[in-house]
């Protein structure tokens, strides 16, 4: 009992308190949670079961609740809500409420401030008041780097209008005259942040979707899930079983939260969330506390949300309390409050706000919330099963990403596809081996929420549930200083350090649970040369790998690339179709396109190598006829697999898709001195640009392996892709390299490339082109085929938006002075806020900052012309400083294509 005893010599706890915080009975709805209602008394609930609904949502709680409202906002008139308690039951009843607006992310502020504007308008429309009441809010930072993560986030903001202020300790004070500010370095203030009253927004919600024809059904337990299979083998959702009967349905959205996997186990679809007890707690009356802004301390991990007269505050913690299998039947009801777990928050509380130590708690608040393993929602259409989609795990965020999630999420099932990027929020950035795996699941979600209040820098890494997949090379970069990067499950070469072997070790949870810390450190060392916003220690060793590769020649192990054949009688019309480019070309030639959406937004971009039934690789599959090989980014390996299955399936081409990802290797060589190289590798091969031009592709062998080479470029250099069975990749590696000692060559990482590729003008999806940008805009228009008469997805609308005319459109911006870009910075056209950077770095070739973004016209209803593009004077803004900038259209390197052609 030492933790009571110490709270209570704080004054914490007082003696009527204590016997009601450790009652052996769970707490009952509206005991401790800080809300005057736990549900609005008019009901919106029927109690008659449809036979039929073209949507049902699983779920009751914010993410529900805001999809259904969506729904009927964008005409389906038929939609249906079920809840197997009441409304705001399972987590949103109990839920803090807090509303931020600045989040180190440009789809989270969106969201944001869309979940903003929707609660101002809420009561007017519907008449009922969510409860909104805009406060304020201040980050607090401890430190010069969190106050340039604060400075990066108010310069963020100012793309989409979100107003903040960095603020110094005495001007906080002014603002918060409780505040300690002692150990305070800067705090940034954002004025319409807030809170939201669950119950309120719940009840508006769904008095609106009613009333637009939707119907709610509340003690409504769904008991089952019927699919049915297609023609193609694809499963499909047919009808949703409960106690009160049986809907027939083609389309469930699972919005059930920490429950979420009972319902996904109905239809074996995994669901990657933990279930943890999260717990904050509500004081006692504060004098002159009234009015103040809520309060995010991530240096302390801890948070303020002003209450009345009071504050509830509570935090993150190393060691959550994990609920294995959480009970069906739970609705209105909290745990008992684990004081040595929540003990770690009390004294940083009181820290920042002394006011404390004499202040009791007037009530616990400790219920079930869900986290995932990267703190990201899980959104989306199952990919497993068609009509199944995914709206749970929010990360105790769902209060205030309920208005934009549930807006893109209706969105989402309507039109096929979100408006905006929603990637890091699709269950499609985990691959099916990833959301079985319990111990990945369990571990990562440990890390991300004990790291959730951790300053966000651009290039740090996960230690959980590392080497899950790695290339047959791996053990040989590593003993080259081979820093790895985790991405999707797979480790990649991030950086080669010159300090000797950082091997990544098991996870330790971070010493939580009872685990000890591990003794080597080796990796963490070299993580933390890259925990600064400025110019990181490695940067001149990445300089080096980058010149490797501009001077001379350099291997990078791309192996966690998707490796994928379409073959079959269709196979050609299916590439027609699904590709913008010209899929016409003869076998051994090899073109870079896009995919799109019907709403011509990118969807991956990626290579495809035409080949034919008469290859002798034994790892290609056999067919005849006319095939495909597909090789996609790793990030969207699994995204790109699943979009071209689902187009093949719903136009049902008689094609087959083969993924062999896990099979091939790819090691890429690239250099003026790669000719060189590859001719002593493979002296039977003739290299010459007449007889191996760019983009074209051969079987070759290597020390008696056959590999496919394929000459392309994604750092603009003269360079072939070597695709080799991984049973050959460790031989290929050692012969390139002995080979390539005459050439002095040297390994490189994805850093390198970050770099080269930007230099070079080389787009990364979902960086500087996403789903929610097209090709015109992306300065992609080559890869669509618009000359031709041969249709494909997303063509009808390219074609309607280059008829109207761009809205925005990328550019690449120059900074002359040596300043560390990461994205996210604000671009300035004379007075004006025009866009934000998707993608920065240093360019060590061109001795210049480089960002690439996109520049949006002052009017949306007004196309943007080059003549206003090139017109104005740049600036863009890094950490509240403007920096001039020059603009161009085409790549600051090599232009005119002459090096990866081969002319030096």
């Amino acid at each position: 009992m030492n933790t009571l005893r110490r709270f209570r010599n704080l004054g914490l706890l007082r003696k009527s308190n204590l016997t009601k915080t450790f009652s052996s009975v769970s707490h009952k709805a509206g005991e401790g949670v800080p809300y005057e209602t736990v549900l609005k008394t008019e009901s919106t609930s029927e109690q008659i079961l449809p036979t039929e609904a073209d949507v049902v949502v699983l779920g009751g709680g914010s993410i529900g609740c805001n999809t259904l409202y969506h729904l009927t906002k964008l005409g389906v008139k038929n939609a249906v809500l079920l809840e197997r308690n009441r409304l705001t039951s399972g987590t949103t009843w109990h839920t803090a409420g807090l509303v931020w607006r600045l989040r180190p992310s440009d789809i989270d502020v969106r969201l944001l401030a869309y979940t903003h504007q929707l609660l101002k308008g809420l009561e007017e429309e519907t008449g009922i008041d969510p409860g909104y009441i805009v406060n304020g809010g201040l980050f607090v930072a401890s430190s010069k780097e969190r106050l340039d993560e604060y400075k990066r986030l108010q310069t963020l903001g100012k793309a989409f209008g979100t107003e903040s202020y960095v603020l110094g300790p005495s001007e906080t004070k002014k603002l918060y005259p409780l505040m300690n500010v002692d150990d305070v370095y800067g705090t940034l203030y954002s004025p319409r942040d807030g809170v939201v009253d669950p119950a309120g927004f719940c009840t508006a919600l769904t008095r609106a979707a009613t009333r637009a024809g939707a119907k709610v059904v509340e003690d409504c337990v769904v008991t089952g899930i019927d699919t049915d299979t297609s023609l193609f083998g694809s499963r499909q959702v047919s009808a949703v079983h409960t106690n009160k009967g049986t809907i027939k349905t083609k389309c469930v959205v699972n919005c059930t939260g920490a429950w979420a996997p009972y319902i996904g186990s109905m239809v074996d679809v995994a669901v990657p969330l933990v279930v943890t007890k999260h717990a904050y707690v509500v004081t006692e009356k504060i004098p002159g506390i009234s009015g103040m802004p809520n309060v995010r301390d991530h240096d302390l991990s801890i948070y303020f949300k002003l209450q009345g007269d009071a504050l509830s505050f509570g935090g993150y913690e190393n060691d959550p309390i994990f609920i294995d299998k959480i009970s069906k039947d739970e609705a209105f009801s909290l745990y008992e409050l684990d004081w040595d777990v929540f003990g770690v928050h009390i004294d940083k509380a009181v820290n920042r706000c002394p006011t404390l130590a004499t202040t009791g708690i007037r009530s616990t608040v400790c219920g079930p919330e869900s986290f995932t393993p990267d703190h990201k929602p899980l959104m989306g259409e199952e990919p497993t099963l068609r009509g199944f989609y995914h709206g749970c795990g929010f990360n105790s965020a769902g209060m205030m990403f309920g208005g934009g999630c549930g807006w893109q999420l209706a969105k989402w099932i309507v039109q096929g596809r979100p408006d905006f990027d929603m990637f890091s929020y699709d269950i499609r950035r985990f691959s099916p081996d990833l959301t079985r795996n319990a111990d990945w699941i369990r571990q990562r979600s440990h890390e991300a929420y004990a790291k959730n209040y951790s300053i966000v820098y651009p290039h740090d890494e996960p230690l959980a549930s590392r080497k899950m997949k790695k290339s047959p090379i791996a053990p040989l970069l590593e003993k080259a200083g081979c820093v790895f990067q985790e991405r999707h499950g797979w480790e990649r070469p991030g950086w080669f350090s010159q300090s000797g072997i950082a091997s990544i070790q098991p996870y330790d949870w971070y010493g939580a649970y009872g685990h000890a810390i591990n003794e080597d450190q080796a990796y963490v060392e070299r993580l933390k040369e890259d925990y600064t916003f400025g110019f990181p220690k490695n940067h001149s060793i990445i300089e080096q790998e980058c010149r490797g590769a501009r001077e001379r020649v350099a291997i990078f192990d791309m192996s966690y690339f998707g490796n994928y054949y379409l073959t079959g009688p269709d196979a050609q019309a299916a590439a027609d179709w699904i590709f913008t480019n010209n899929m016409r070309k003869p076998a051994g030639e090899t073109s870079y396109t896009c995919m799109l959406n019907a709403q011509a937004g990118v969807e991956s971009d990626l290579t495809v190598s035409f080949i034919d039934g008469s290859s002798t690789a034994p790892w290609e599959p056999s067919f005849q006829g006319k095939g495909f090989y597909i090789a996609a980014g790793g990030g969207s390996a699994y995204q790109s697999f699943t979009h071209i299955r689902k187009t093949i399936e719903d136009n049902r081409f008689d094609a087959k898709l083969v993924n062999l990802s896990d099979s091939i290797c790819l090691l890429s060589i690239q250099g003026p001195k790669s000719r060189e190289l590859m001719e002593k590798l493979s002296p039977a091969t003739r290299f010459a640009n007449e007889n191996f031009p760019f983009s074209a592709h051969k079987l070759i062998e290597i020390n008696g392996h056959i590999c496919r080479a394929l000459r392309i470029s994604f750092v603009g250099e003269m360079g072939w892709e070597l695709h080799v069975p991984s049973s050959s990749a460790v031989e290929v590696y050692k012969a390139v390299m002995a080979a390539g000692k005459d050439f002095g060559i040297c390994n490189a990482g994805y850093r390198a490339i970050d770099s080269l590729s930007l230099e070079k003008g080389y787009r990364h999806w979902h960086m500087d082109l996403r789903s929610e940008d097209n090709p015109l805009e992306a300065g992609l228009a080559f890869t669509c085929k618009l000359k031709s008469t041969v249709d494909f997805l997303g063509r009808k609308a390219l074609e309607e938006k280059r008829q109207k005319g761009l809205s925005k459109r990328i550019a690449v911006f120059a900074i002359e002075e040596k300043l560390p870009l990461w994205g996210m910075e604000a671009i300035w056209r004379n007075d004006q806020v025009v866009g934000y950077l998707r993608r920065a770095d240093y360019g060590f070739s061109v001795g210049c900052s480089i960002g690439y973004g996109y520049v949006h016209s002052q009017n949306e209803q007004e196309p943007i012309t080059t003549k206003y593009l090139m017109g104005g004077d740049y600036f863009i803004e890094a950490m509240g400083d403007k920096y001039k900038a020059r603009i161009q259209l085409k790549p600051l390197f090599d232009p005119e294509n002459k090096r990866v052609n081969g002319f030096y």
